[in-house]
């Protein structure tokens, strides 16, 4: 009987590549857009994945994400260094400036500036691109991201020695690492704590995080609790302010609420092409499932036959719709120079779109299996 389902669904080519193009089409834009998604709200948090070394980030009690700056006052360090269960602590400016290049425009500037003695929080050395981390200790050093100088040189390759000015003082390109592409899409700078405060416009506040180890065996969350109570500042672990950047964008931006429209979109017109189509297919196969009936074939059997039908379409639909995003995805990071790509597929989406898909194959072969199980055998006869 399976033999004789696969015969009656690949009988008319036409409908059965409709509805293979319903699911598949369903597939590739809710996979499509929820990997969108998902390297969006992966960019706001780029930052705290690129800046490593420590083990917790502790920021002024009111900072919501990570480019939320609150400066604090620079006594804070030494509170910190020393609290119970600190091994190490250590400052991190990062903030937005302003650069003026060499032909006068101005172009913003994500400015990290890392601790004078340890420079932690760089990028490792196998980010690194051109130059070493120990070349911004050289007078006015700066570090550009390899987006960074992309953008503002195009096509010429890195030679070291380029110039910008950044609050009527000279910033000099000694090295280029490689950066995850963040939200804003500025370049990204990197030099001392000491020479970033210089870049820019001078503040009585200009330690924006404190970057700290926690020692060995001490819990991280624990420790966190700990600072908080004796600082009054908000200390978290790098998961926790990955978590904390990812709930401030999805709860006070309209990101989520515009992909998952699209998303739905993707959804309702899968059920509505394949639902429709499949209807359609079974009903001018009526006289067949008749036949099948009056030859003596139960109603439990010929709901097999139906949900084999809608799972071959849906895992064939599925696959070539997965495979498009996935397509899409590669073809977006590999040939889109002019910006940095976000497109995340990770194995949630491919998982999550199975159960839609599935829910649309499920759809449609309920239309189906009511006609069939009400169906009276002797409709062949007519």
């Amino acid at each position: 009987m399976n033999w004789v389902a696969l015969r009656m669904l690949t009988g008319d080519k036409t409908k059965y590549f409709g509805i293979v193009f319903g699911v598949a089409f369903a597939s590739l834009l809710m996979g499509q857009q929820m990997a969108i998604f998902c390297g969006l709200m992966r960019n706001t948090t780029s930052q705290i994945r690129d800046i490593a070394g420590g083990d917790l980030w502790v920021m002024d009690d009111n900072v919501q994400f990570v480019d939320d700056v609150k400066p604090m006052s620079e006594g804070k360090l030494q509170v910190v260094r020393g609290i119970e269960g600190v091994e190490w602590a250590v400052r991190l400016y990062k903030g937005i400036g302003r650069a003026r290049l060499s032909d006068g425009n101005f172009q913003q500037m994500i400015l990290i500036g890392l601790d004078d003695a340890y420079l932690v929080g760089a990028p490792p050395p196998e980010r690194m691109l051109y130059g070493k981390i120990e070349d911004l200790r050289q007078p006015d050093a700066v570090m550009i991201d390899e987006f960074g100088w992309r953008y503002l040189f195009r096509d010429e390759p890195f030679v070291p020695g380029k110039t910008l000015e950044m609050n009527d003082k000279r910033a000099v390109i000694v090295a280029m690492c490689y950066c995850r592409p963040t939200f804003q899409t500025f370049p990204i700078l990197y030099s001392t704590y000491s020479q970033a405060v210089k870049f820019l416009p001078q503040e009585r506040k200009t330690l924006t995080f404190i970057l700290a180890k926690a020692k060995p065996g001490v819990e991280h969350e624990g420790l966190c609790r700990k600072i908080e109570a004796e600082t009054r500042l908000r200390a978290k672990t790098n998961d926790q302010f990955f978590w904390m950047t990812i709930d401030y964008y999805a709860e006070r931006t309209g990101i989520p609420i515009n992909f998952g429209i699209t998303v739905m979109l993707g959804f309702i017109v899968g059920c509505a092409i394949a639902g429709q189509t499949f209807y359609l297919f079974t009903i001018e196969n009526i006289k067949q499932f008749g036949a099948l009936k009056a030859m003596g074939v139960s109603n439990f059997r010929l709901i097999r036959m139906i949900l084999l039908q809608a799972l071959v379409v849906g895992l064939l639909g599925y696959g070539i719709g997965m495979g498009g995003a996935a397509l899409f995805g590669y073809t977006f990071a590999k040939f889109v120079k002019s910006t940095p790509p976000a497109f995340y597929f990770g194995w949630q989406i491919p998982v999550i779109t199975f159960v839609a898909v599935f829910a649309i194959v499920m759809f449609s072969a309920l239309l189906s299996m009511r006609r069939v199980l009400f169906l009276e055998a002797g409709v062949v006869f007519r």
